[in-house]
């Protein structure tokens, strides 16, 4: 699959606080961001004739119906929830590749009301398996990915401030990027003052709640060099995971190794080895930040340091924009700039490489998006330019 495909349009909604979308619907969202895909590809909305979803997907017929398109010839979703927003783009790639369609539509997309993901477990069926984590009062992915952190801390050394690093940092990138929901600076002491929610996850550990969507076209290469844009090359998109992963915080019947980990490692094995690179070769990552824990476990599981050295690697000043060897989540990310399911870093990723980011990472030519940790599948993608 390495360079025979790209993303050549890319299209977005307003990062809106949890609500404030209304009176739009989910669907008006969705169909905003393809339609705002579509025209920055040079394409028609009636050239599209596959869509790749993941996080539960859409209604592809009434995609078709309200934008117009004629007829689909691929409609698939990933399993998984946020873990498949990289791998998305893959299946994509996949599908054309495979000559099944020639131009795929990949889109996310939030709408928060009653429903808030932060308690989602919360909402889960009494079945017996539900029952091994709800009867210990784990009613949001927050807290049942506190216990990894916790462990990742008392195998590894893993401190408080390893994870404010990682907050204070796309604190950062976000003060800059009009995009952005939070742009208030942040200090050490402003991270330390916040509201603990599920030790040791304070308010800043957490990703944001956001209405939006954001959609991306991908198509092949041949086809891309005549639209709109350079296109952003995929040379690789992987998504699975390991046994001992699984279910991961629905279940946590793992080892350590497992356990205090991001579930990557198996993925990002496959990833680095298909897109013929190595760690070093990436000039920026934009990496899933439910939470700050998981930006350092993935940091490790992708070989960026060492097994439990990612608090020391982010304490660096490795992620840092300014000075970092690694410049991570370069917009704000989902813990400050949007949360739409991890599509967010795949849009960001591709400004990257296109040389329009706002927070621009000089002379990027490899980028590397993730998508989860989550249940099994997670995914990783690597674009060039």
């Amino acid at each position: 699959m390495r360079d025979r495909t790209a993303i050549v349009g890319l299209g977005a909604t307003p990062y809106y606080r949890r609500g404030a979308s209304a009176p739009q619907t989910l669907e008006e969202l969705v169909g905003k961001s393809i339609l705002a895909a579509v025209h920055d590809a040079g394409l028609h909305v009636r050239d599209i004739d596959g869509f790749a979803y993941f996080a539960g997907g859409f209604d592809t017929s009434m995609l078709m119906e309200t934008l117009g398109i004629p007829e689909i010839r691929f409609t698939a979703t990933l399993t998984g929830t946020g873990g498949g927003s990289a791998g998305a783009i893959g299946l994509a790639a996949a599908a054309i590749v495979s000559g099944q369609a020639e131009v795929v539509v990949c889109v996310g997309a939030n709408q928060q009301g009653a429903q808030r993901f932060g308690a989602i477990t919360a909402a889960y069926p009494a079945t017996p398996e539900n029952a091994f984590f709800s009867a210990s009062g784990l009613v949001g992915p927050g807290h049942m990915f506190a216990l990894l952190a916790r462990r990742h801390m008392h195998l590894y050394g893993t401190t408080r401030d390893d994870f404010a690093e990682v907050a204070m940092s796309t604190r950062a990138n976000a003060v800059t990027n009009p995009n952005a929901t939070l742009r208030r600076p942040m200090t050490r002491e402003d991270y330390f003052n916040a509201p603990m929610l599920a030790d040791p996850h304070c308010l800043f550990d957490f990703c944001l709640e956001n209405d939006g969507a954001v959609a991306v076209i991908v198509t092949s290469l041949e086809r891309a060099r005549d639209l709109r844009h350079k296109p952003v090359r995929v040379l690789a998109g992987n998504h699975g995971g390991g046994q001992d992963w699984g279910r991961s915080i629905y279940w946590m019947n793992m080892p350590d190794a497992s356990f205090a980990s991001s579930g990557h490692a198996a993925v990002a094995k496959r990833l680095f080895a298909a897109a013929e690179v190595q760690p070093n070769d990436i000039d920026t990552a934009q990496i899933y930040d439910h939470f700050t824990s998981q930006v350092i476990m993935q940091l490790e599981d992708y070989g960026f340091c060492e097994k439990g050295e990612g608090g020391a690697f982010v304490r660096s000043g490795a992620i840092r924009l300014h000075g970092g060897s690694l410049p991570v989540n370069t917009d704000g990310g989902q813990l400050s700039c949007g949360y739409v399911w991890g599509m967010t870093h795949v849009r960001e990723a591709v400004e990257q490489l296109r040389g329009t980011a706002v927070n621009q990472v000089p002379g990027a030519q490899l980028a590397l998006v993730t998508g989860g940790p989550s249940i099994v599948p997670v995914s990783g993608l690597i674009l060039g330019n």
